[in-house]
């Protein structure tokens, strides 16, 4: 037996006695941190058997300190994912008349959580506060045509991305603006400074005009940085929002995602509204859609990324992208 402590545990009584045979203090494994201090307990051992006590107990208590640290955390085992969708974007998602929610993102959520073996339930929340509330722990995803930027990696982690599309304006045939310059051309960015000039005539045709955005989407900033000293920039909660007042003629373009305008232009509502000015395309906008998650979840992350890369492999996201916006919108 090592020279030490011995501990006996007198029975009902709950106190323990400690004796030392020797002037010195070795504990095993993860206790051997005592061993810094074998002379101090050596001092110690013509004082009461109290003290010594105290003593042992503190080097015990830490001891069961950084052993409990030493442990890594159990990977969470997901079962079950809640998933937000805005439930007012069409055709990426909406809501039916019944309260369900459908389009491109639901259908393709049914498939990844089939894929990964997960049970997921589709809820509606507000787009402004997605990530928030992502981060806050009301939901575990967010699928929701949220674009992968580094802006927003800086907060939340991204699934690999499982769409690209472009973005452009729109306007209405009998407004104030009915037509810009490059209409049916595509002007790829990358968001470096010197790449303005290429923007020189849409901003000439916008000057003095109002332009439409939704709140907390990656096309507000691109408008503000690029077109908010020519023209005014007005934001709304919904793209739905801003439609309304442009057919309404009380803002002169719009700015969304060429998909989501694809769909919008097909309400009745929206029947004199169409494209204006070239597609924007490239990595201005990310890397493309991806599913929004928590950094502290990267057991769910690799479900996910699983799950995307089979999806793309197989063609469902060919089929369900041609399905709700007549064309491929995969990456």
């Amino acid at each position: 037996m090592d020279a030490g402590f011995v501990l006996l545990y007198r029975s009902r009584s709950y106190h323990f006695r400690f004796y030392s045979f020797v002037c010195g203090l070795h504990i095993r494994g993860i206790l051997g941190l005592a061993t810094a201090v074998r002379w101090g307990a050596c001092a110690l051992s013509i004082q009461s058997r109290k003290n010594l006590m105290k003593i042992a107990r503190f080097l015990i208590a830490g001891a069961m300190v950084l052993s409990a640290a030493s442990v890594p955390a159990a990977a969470k085992d997901w079962k079950t994912v809640t998933i937000m969708l805005e439930g007012a974007y069409a055709p990426w998602n909406l809501t039916n008349a019944d309260g369900t929610l459908g389009g491109f993102e639901p259908e393709l959520a049914k498939v990844l959580c089939a894929h990964a073996k997960i049970e997921c339930k589709l809820v509606a929340s507000d787009w402004d506060s997605a990530i928030a509330s992502l981060n806050a722990g009301k939901f575990d995803a967010i699928m929701d045509a949220l674009s992968i930027t580094d802006e927003r990696k800086q907060v939340i982690a991204f699934s690999i991305p499982y769409a690209a599309t472009p973005a452009t304006f729109a306007t209405t045939r009998d407004g104030s603006v009915k037509t810009l310059p490059g209409t049916g051309t595509t002007i790829r960015l990358e968001g470096k400074p010197d790449e303005k000039p290429k923007l020189d005539a849409l901003r000439a045709a916008l000057k003095g005009k109002t332009i439409g955005i939704q709140t907390a989407t990656v096309f507000a900033p691109f408008i503000y940085d690029n077109f908010k000293d020519v023209a005014t920039v007005k934001e709304y909660k919904t793209s739905a929002e801003r439609d309304l007042d442009l057919a309404a003629g009380r803002i002169d373009v719009g700015f969304d995602d060429s998909t989501y305008f694809q769909t919008a232009f097909e309400s009745p509502d929206n029947k004199t509204l169409t494209f204006a000015g070239p597609s924007i395309a490239g990595p201005i906008w990310g890397e493309g859609e991806g599913v929004g998650l928590r950094k502290s979840d990267p057991e769910l992350k690799a479900l996910f990324d699983d799950a995307i890369k089979v999806a793309l492999a197989d063609g469902t996201v060919k089929t369900l992208s041609e399905k709700w916006f007549k064309m491929n919108i995969a990456p």
